[in-house]
């Protein structure tokens, strides 16, 4: 049975690049939908949302609508939370209050978590609801789809950082040994081997990649950096956060949880990952050396945000409504890839259950033997993401 109703849209976890595409394209499609009503928002994702925290975003003017598809971070605001038991009755009350039978939020795993929970309830309790996810994560973890909309973006932060970074490196060896630049990353190393495309020569930056797919041991930590800085006269290292040791232990020294067990590295003021690597490089070869940490700042830069990613987020969102309006439910948006070249992707679906809490860890294919570096295979995948980088003039050093 069809139940024309109003739709509510919503944000989690953290930002992009690109979130606030996905959410042009959902506004902007259900506004054209004859089957929607109206089209609300959540004022801090899923919290506000009991707070009754609503908003008509159909009252907004369209040419800042319009806007979204340009504005970094998560315009209607942003939540972290677990849903307990006696949240469901309060949702469900939200959801009659305001006639909602289209149901969107977009965020990572723990977003889908939350989609499918209400989504089963609201089926358990005979209350017709369509709900659907819209991939959302820059650590390009989650399961039953090639990419992540925010990924490619971060990626292309990554790349240019580590590009411009490795030229301060390389110009100030005679000062500073080597630089260690840490990206986001407490599962996967996605986005830190992303780093690879940065790397056009063999002196080129990044040098090492040390993700956590791959345990850390000591003792051949020191000697891939010894022998970088033997054979370049400098080192470019990139980490994900969440690298351990061989013994299982995290490279960061502290770390705290939020609700979903998600670890938060360099807590309560310990050592990140990046820090730790530094202080053993220079206790065991007396080296000066630089670390990098650039946290939240690739989750929402606009200004290096990938083209295909603007797209392919967009797409996302309006791909949501359509199939809502099919009466489609339980799923979330999935991108397929093709072909990398030329680059092709088609939008399909992958269950809530198959994503929610689930993470999937960068694939043994694109991590080199050594579990230093990735595979060419890693830079065919990422490259038509990230976009072209910029190209630096290198002087030849001609002696007079």
């Amino acid at each position: 049975m069809f139940y024309k109703g109003n739709a509510i849209i919503g944000q989690s976890g953290g930002p992009t690049s690109v979130i606030n595409s996905s959410l042009c394209g959902l506004i902007q499609q259900g506004l054209k939908s004859e089957k929607i009503e109206r089209v609300l928002g959540m004022r801090f994702g899923i919290q506000g949302f009991m707070n009754d925290e609503v908003i008509d975003l159909g009252k907004e003017d369209p040419q800042v609508i319009e806007g979204l598809r340009q504005t970094p971070s998560s315009a209607l605001g942003s939540c972290r939370y677990s849903l307990k038991y006696e949240d469901f009755s309060v949702i469900m009350k939200q959801l009659k209050k305001y006639n909602i039978r289209y149901f969107f939020l977009i965020g990572g795993n723990d977003t889908m978590d939350t989609i499918n929970r209400i989504e089963k309830y609201c089926s358990e309790n005979n209350y017709k609801l369509n709900g659907i996810g819209i991939p959302k994560t820059v650590d390009n973890d989650l399961c039953g789809t090639d990419h992540t909309p925010g990924f490619a973006s971060a990626a292309r932060y990554v790349n240019i950082s580590v590009q411009q970074s490795g030229r301060l490196a390389g110009d100030m060896q005679q000062v500073d040994k080597y630089v260690i630049f840490q990206t986001i990353g407490r599962d996967t190393g996605w986005l830190a081997a992303s780093a690879a495309l940065a790397k056009k020569r063999e002196s080129d930056a990044p040098h090492l990649i040390y993700i956590p797919e791959r345990p850390l041991s000591r003792k051949r930590f020191i000697s891939d950096v010894t022998e970088c800085i033997k054979k370049n006269g400098w080192v470019s290292i990139v980490c994900g956060e969440g690298i351990r040791w061989e013994d299982g232990t995290l490279v960061a020294s502290t770390q705290a949880q939020d609700e979903f067990s998600n670890i938060e590295f360099g807590a309560m003021g310990g050592g990140s990952a990046a820090l730790n690597l530094h202080k053993l490089i220079k206790q065991e070869t007396k080296y000066r050396g630089e670390f990098q940490i650039t946290e939240s700042l690739s989750m929402c830069a606009i200004d290096r945000a990938s083209k295909v990613d603007l797209e392919e987020a967009y797409a996302c969102g309006v791909k949501a409504i359509q199939l809502a309006e099919k009466g489609i439910s339980g799923v979330m948006i999935s991108i397929h890839r093709v072909n990398s070249s030329p680059y092709q992707v088609e939008l399909k679906t992958v269950s809530l259950d198959e994503v929610a809490l689930h993470t999937r860890p960068i694939d043994d294919k694109y991590i080199n033997d050594q579990g230093n570096f990735v595979t060419e295979e890693y830079i065919k995948y990422i490259k038509p993401l990230v976009g072209e980088l910029p190209k630096y003039s290198e002087l030849k050093y001609i002696k007079s």
